[in-house]
């Protein structure tokens, strides 16, 4: 097998239903690693596909030998497909890009800039920052993303415009130093909140994001959905629980001031039902803002633990190569 430290860079790209696309694909990225000049390869990660997308690959394999095909059935999700790739890749450093190159892979070639000077320790290609855009792309699609990674934005540490994309750079330290999880689209979001929790850094850069050309999207809307809530709740409890319970204490001082008035006025009924809602208002509000607050302990006992993870993932690493 050749040494890791032999190969300059691993694409990893999963595949699930892309037999239409994965040809030019591959044919597209191998234009623009080649003007890299050095050793690299590709991974195709076939996600339990139910076309002839595997048979597509292994074509390709055999006639590419930078490309190595690894597959599995069933299904099991986007994450999966991802960390099966990352234990295969040998690189110094890894790209992860979709299989239907709805992005502009020639960016790939600046990425691998911004790692190789250090100024990053993995790069996040957005069409929301100032120079980049999208081209094709649905408005429906658009309006969903662009929420979808507002909401986001508020949960994840650095200022980001995107954090939901495929289309990355790492140096290969990152990787290696997470324990990952997740099988599905939230992958992303859990690669970035764990590096940024152990001290590496993120860069945005902008990127231009092409509709799909063929080939059936695999966007589920409330899977999506549900699954960036409950991280977003996951990441920053006191975000979602803190409002909540601000908005019952806000409610709660309304229905106050009109029991005042009407207290002023001779007129306060003690038995009403709102003299009862004030009071469940402000318990329960008093109770989501101190749930927020445990919350947010446990989520820095959490980044705490991935710290430890990371320590202990490196010193095998280490324990490894020495005794090799």
């Amino acid at each position: 097998m050749t040494d890791p430290v032999e190969v300059y860079c691993s694409v990893v790209s999963p595949m699930f239903n892309e037999e239409a696309n994965i040809a030019s694909t591959v044919n597209t990225i191998e234009q623009v690693m080649s003007r890299t000049g050095k050793p690299w390869e590709m991974i195709l990660v076939n996600d339990g596909s139910t076309d002839n997308t595997e048979e597509a690959a292994r074509r390709i394999c055999r006639e590419k030998p930078f490309a190595r095909l690894v597959s599995y059935t069933p299904n099991r999700g986007r994450g999966k497909a991802l960390r099966t790739g990352f234990a295969e890749a040998r690189g110094k450093y890894v790209i992860t890009i979709e299989s239907d190159l709805s992005w502009d892979a020639s960016l790939i070639l600046r990425m691998l800039e911004i790692l190789e000077a250090n100024e990053s320790d993995m790069v996040l290609a957005s069409p929301y920052v100032r120079g980049g855009t999208t081209e094709g792309v649905s408005a429906g699609r658009l309006l969903i993303s662009r929420l979808g990674n507002l909401l986001l934005s508020f949960v994840i540490p650095g200022n980001f415009q995107m954090v939901t994309q495929m289309f990355r750079a790492y140096k290969r330290e990152v990787i290696d130093a997470l324990e990952l999880e997740s099988d599905d689209k939230e992958i992303h979001l859990e690669i970035l909140s764990k590096a940024l929790a152990v001290g590496y850094r993120a860069k945005e850069i902008p990127a231009v994001l092409h509709s799909r050309k063929s080939g059936k999207s695999k966007f589920k809307l409330g899977k999506t959905t549900i699954s960036h809530l409950a991280f977003s709740y996951f990441e920053k409890p006191l975000f979602l629980l803190g409002l909540t319970g601000l908005a019952f204490l806000a409610v709660a001082v309304v229905i106050g001031i009109h029991l005042l008035f009407e207290f002023s006025r001779g007129k306060l009924n003690p038995d009403r039902p709102l003299m009862t809602l004030l009071v469940i208002l402000m318990i329960g509000g008093l109770q989501f803002l101190s749930l927020g607050l445990v919350g947010t302990q446990i989520v820095q006992l959490r980044k705490e633990i991935y710290r430890i993870q990371m320590k202990h993932r490196m010193l095998e690493r280490e324990i490894s190569r020495i005794q090799r």
